[in-house]
């Protein structure tokens, strides 16, 4: 196994097209993917649970002979939960605890602004969604913790119903996704999974409910899909591959930071670990630290790939040069290897989630740190955040006008919609006025 990360320093005159081409992600489907794909949503809303247990037969290749037979019951995730080892209960408990008590703290409450004296009271009122849509994987790969981190913003929010959905191809079900569920207090699991999953709930069909929101991560098929319904639900994004960027200051063990990176690339080939360093030879004890430590891991044939097709190693030219870097790629992993990470982070404007110090390797944030890991990826950290209770909530503005409130503020109304045209509007306002 060869190790090739491509080399950039911000000295270079080409560098800004460089990085913009070299950290570029397409997230949109081709046009055979997104004709299928309507054409499932299509076949889901006219046909419901028979398309469901159709494509289910087809595209999991699982046998299911009525739709009844995808629902899962809280027996169900219980006894999935009771079955685990005595230490992976521990650490899934663990896990939930300190999420569940970090997006307590993210909680919002309706309010009001007091009567100025004008008979007006402002407010805004701040209610859960109905009901929420959960996608976990069930492939290659299954993630618990990806349950967890979606499901309980939701409860927290209060959301009444979260309905999670989740491949089981060829019938099987990994345990520990099941026991996430139950631990996070989902309240209904279907094994139905891909494009036809998302029309489910989107549009909902004799088995599966109908929900307001959809969020989770998927393939090309499932992020397909959520486009395509979006406007009839929200979804919570459409995600690019994982990233991670580290920035690192020697003395550091560098076994330390190759570890680092190849936990981003232990995700798919299409995931993208970047290096950013002022000190060319530590870089290069790095590379060597990657080789050595490549063939030790289970996933190394992936790491491989996303190492070769879209690893960097950034060269800057000090601090500032390597803070600029990091805001201009906007990270949705960001590790600050550094003394005092304190002293940088007000220079920080662009990350997804941000790693202090040394000690603060990326992958506690994936697991049990507290904070959620479902992170804008592709540079949407410019304007996105990470998923969290303000995701599963409405507000809805409060006016209330007492008689002479109406008659305060009646008369500016009547000006601008009769300066819009809008006559109806102006006569509405005065008739208060003048009443």
């Amino acid at each position: 196994m060869q190790l090739k990360p491509v080399s950039l320093t911000t000295a270079d005159s080409d560098f800004e097209d460089r990085l913009t081409e070299l950290t570029a992600w397409e997230s949109v489907s081709d046009l055979s993917r997104q004709t299928r794909v309507a054409e499932i949503i299509q076949a889901i809303r006219h046909d419901g649970d028979d398309a469901l247990v159709r494509l289910t037969r087809e595209l999991d290749h699982y046998p299911v002979a009525h739709a009844s037979d995808l629902v899962l019951d809280a027996q169900a995730l219980e006894a999935a939960f009771n079955g685990l080892s005595d230490e992976l209960k521990r650490a899934l408990t663990t896990a939930r605890d300190r999420v569940w008590a970090f997006h307590e703290a993210q909680k919002e409450s309706s309010w009001r602004l007091p009567d100025q004296g004008d008979g007006i009271v402002l407010g805004q009122e701040v209610r859960p969604m109905s009901r929420v849509g959960l996608y976990v994987p069930g492939g290659k790969a299954t993630y618990p913790s990806s349950v967890l981190m979606n499901a309980i913003p939701a409860k927290v929010a209060g959301v009444p119903l979260v309905q999670m959905v989740v491949p089981a191809p060829g019938g099987d079900i990994n345990p520990v996704v099941l026991a996430a569920a139950h631990l996070a207090k989902v309240d209904r699991v279907v094994t139905i999974g891909g494009a036809q999953a998302i029309a489910a709930l989107a549009y909902g069909t004799e088995s599966v409910l109908p929900v307001d929101k959809i969020v989770g991560p998927g393939n090309a098929w499932v992020a397909t899909a959520k486009r395509q319904v979006f406007g009839k639900v929200g979804i919570d994004m459409i995600a690019g591959p994982s990233e991670i960027l580290v920035y690192v200051e020697p003395p550091m063990d560098p076994d330390w930071v190759a570890m680092d990176l190849f936990s981003q690339a232990e995700h798919d080939e299409d995931a993208q670990p970047i290096l950013v360093y002022c000190d060319p030879a530590f870089a290069e004890q790095v590379l060597d630290s990657m080789t050595r430590l490549l063939p030790t891991l289970e996933r190394a044939d992936i790491i491989e790939q996303s190492i070769n097709r879209r690893c960097l190693f950034i060269e800057a030219k000090d601090r500032d040069d390597a803070i600029d870097v990091i805001n201009r790629v906007a990270p949705e992993h960001l590790e600050l290897c550094v003394d005092d990470p304190e002293a940088m982070l007000p220079e920080i404007r662009h990350a997804g989630a941000i790693f202090m110090g040394r000690h603060t390797p990326e992958a506690l944030g994936d697991y049990c740190a507290g904070p959620n890991h479902v992170l804008p990826t592709s540079g949407t950290a410019r304007f996105a955040s990470p998923l969290g209770v303000y995701d599963f909530i409405k507000r809805s503005s409060v006016i209330h006008c007492s008689p002479d409130g109406a008659k305060q503020i009646a008369g500016v109304a009547s000006t601008l919609a009769h300066s819009e045209s809008l006559t109806a509007h102006a006569r509405s306002a005065e008739y208060r006025r003048d009443a």
